[in-house]
């Protein structure tokens, strides 16, 4: 599919409440805002875009975070793709309680009780883990993609209003997710171990990882990068092949055969709007890095 094609089927799938659900549906925050992006990247303002923007907006809860649905009474994730879709807009009333949100959250096992907890276990110090991620659900372990989706939001913010605070933020969640990558140089969505054994990697938190890593060192991702290449040629869905061209766009590699991703079937909204957003990278336009 064309992503002329991919941006009708979005624009035909918008709520009558101005938002969008995965497959139809209620709105729910992640595939609004991803339709969001997607209208962005293709420079569409009008109608459809201010809708869902103001569906967004109204969602913000009063602590400045946004729940995964407006039933639910908690704010989660969601929050980082809010602010990497609206730290841009002029005005917007609700970034500085957003970002404030953002910022605090991080995974459990960085707290100082949970880190002596595992000393007096008999771990290791460099088995504790010492850089904080961020995790699906406040108070919760930290994982790879929420941890990278926020260091792409941080980073859209510190472009922005650059802030020393925010910045090594940024960087010690970068070093969180080198100290996740897998054996084979790819991410998972969570340790690179499980019950001791080796851990295999996924394509689509593979190329969200070096999308969040874009500018680091080659000497620190040439495993990762090459893998990224290698699992590209093979997979099958939209999500992953998207999100590894984003990843390997991100540090100047070209996806190899990157046409197969029109040959893919999308699931869903958040599918079709990945596409789009890949191929605008592919074009020069990233909006995760601009």
């Amino acid at each position: 599919m064309s992503s002329a094609g991919d941006l009708s089927s979005i624009l035909a799938s918008q709520g009558r409440d101005g938002g969008w659900g995965y497959r139809g549906g209620s709105s729910w925050t992640e595939p609004t805002v991803y339709a969001l992006l997607a209208q962005a990247v293709q420079g569409r303002p009008g109608e459809s875009l201010a809708r869902g923007t103001l569906w967004l907006d109204r969602a913000q809860r009063p602590d400045g975070g946004w729940p995964p649905n407006p039933t639910v009474d908690q704010s989660t994730w969601v929050t980082a793709l809010a602010v990497l879709l609206l730290a841009g807009r002029p005005g917007w009333a609700g970034r500085d309680q957003a970002v404030k949100w953002l910022f605090e959250q991080s995974g459990r096992e960085s707290g100082w009780t949970h880190r002596l907890r595992l000393r007096l276990l008999g771990f290791r110090s460099q088995e504790i883990e010492r850089h904080a991620g961020w995790p699906w659900f406040p108070g919760t372990a930290a994982w790879v993609s929420p941890t990278a989706l926020s260091i792409l939001a941080l980073q859209k913010v510190q472009r922005l209003s650059p802030d020393e605070t925010i910045r090594k933020r940024i960087e010690t969640a970068r070093e969180f997710l080198l100290g996740r990558m897998c054996q084979d140089g790819g991410w998972n969505h969570g340790s690179p171990k499980a019950l001791g054994y080796e851990a295999n990697s996924y394509p689509e938190t593979t190329g969200l990882a070096l999308l969040a890593l874009a500018g680091a060192p080659s000497s620190r991702l040439g495993k990762s990068l090459a893998f990224a290449q290698e699992v590209f040629g093979r997979c099958r869905t939209a999500e992953g092949l998207s999100w590894l061209g984003l990843g390997l766009l991100a540090h100047g590699r070209t996806p190899p055969g990157n046409d197969k991703l029109k040959l893919i079937p999308r699931r869903h909204v958040v599918d079709a709007a990945l596409c789009i957003l890949a191929e605008g990278a592919a074009k020069g336009n990233n909006v995760f890095l601009s």
